[in-house]
């Protein structure tokens, strides 16, 4: 489902994909966020997903012009994991609301892996 907001001069419809590439933008600037993960049914495996992908990892749900984000990410090891969720989801509440006009509802975080940075 598209988000739909109706002003005085129209309608503003927004897909969902533009929703999950500003998400995954946002969420890979945050602190302790190596990527996004993209996971392959076929055979189970996780992949990291960079670059112009990131749309792989954030699974982009709307009702009622609410939105719900599915991340699943990879993340630094050595960091806290629950310092690094916290931080993701006030930056990508905060940024997705301001850029859609419309509020978060929930935000859903899966780590599906740890990765050493050199």
């Amino acid at each position: 489902m598209k988000g739909l907001m109706n002003t005085q001069l129209g309608a503003v419809v927004i897909d969902p994909e533009v929703i999950a590439r500003y998400a995954g933008s946002v969420a890979v600037e945050c602190f302790g966020i190596v990527g996004m993960a993209m996971v392959s049914m076929k055979d189970g495996l996780v992949k990291l997903v960079l670059g112009d992908n990131l749309t792989r990892g954030v699974h982009v749900i709307i009702q009622d012009n609410r939105i719900t984000l599915n991340f699943h990410v990879i993340v630094s090891y050595g960091v806290s994991i629950s310092a690094v969720a916290d931080n993701l989801i006030s930056n990508v509440k905060y940024k997705v609301e301001e850029f859609t006009g419309m509020s978060i509802e929930k935000i859903n975080i899966f780590v599906e892996g740890v990765r050493v940075i050199d």
